[in-house]
């Protein structure tokens, strides 16, 4: 799903889930390995072996996910922190509700375009922010680079935490991330997805 941030939503609709997940990893390693578009440096990448992920378990998989429009007390537009030390103008577009082991959990969704493209943009942190994953957080969607898995028959969307991926700037200091805010913060430790090695 991530790797030149772009997916064909339409060849992918009919794949099992975890065969698209096992797919898009080792497509997303070679274009690590062989592209000068992709986040790893060109001294580096002779020596790559690919990406460390955490096993597929489609626990972490959920469908029929609705955006709830936001309706917080606080300013829906803010300025949200990049890797490179500024800000970046975002939008509360709305949140992102999942249940996981009976307990329901919330992201926020931002936009990011200016309001151009009304794309939506779903940083996280967890419990295993720091240690075990990116310490900035990973992101879980970013439609405005094909980074999703578009939406199922009825227009909800699917978010499945096995494509969590880490930012560019996890790889080199070059690229310019956003942040994931301190609101974007889940209690449960997400083991799907990339992990640092």
């Amino acid at each position: 799903m991530t790797h030149d941030q772009g997916t064909d939503h339409d060849a992918r609709a009919h794949d099992e889930p975890a065969a698209l997940i096992e797919r898009d990893r080792a497509a997303k390693d070679a274009f690590f390995r062989s592209s000068p578009r992709g986040p790893i440096p060109a001294r580096a990448r002779p020596g790559f072996r690919g990406l460390s992920y955490y096993p597929v378990d489609l626990a972490f998989r959920f469908e029929g996910i609705r955006l709830d429009p936001y309706s917080g007390s606080g300013l829906s537009t803010f300025e949200i922190p990049t890797s490179d030390g500024q800000l970046r103008p975002a939008r509360r577009v709305g949140s992102l509700h999942f249940e996981l082991d009976a307990v329901v959990h919330a992201l926020t969704a931002y936009d990011l375009s200016g309001g151009h493209d009304h794309s939506l943009f779903v940083p996280f942190l967890d419990a295993t922010s720091g240690t075990k994953t990116y310490g900035a957080g990973r992101y879980l969607l970013d439609t405005a680079k094909g980074a999703d898995l578009g939406v199922d028959a009825h227009s909800a969307l699917i978010l499945d935490f096995n494509f969590a991926y880490q930012p560019s700037c996890a790889f080199d200091p070059r690229w310019a991330c956003p942040l994931a805010p301190p609101e974007a913060r889940l209690a449960l430790a997400v083991e799907a997805g990339e992990r640092i090695r």
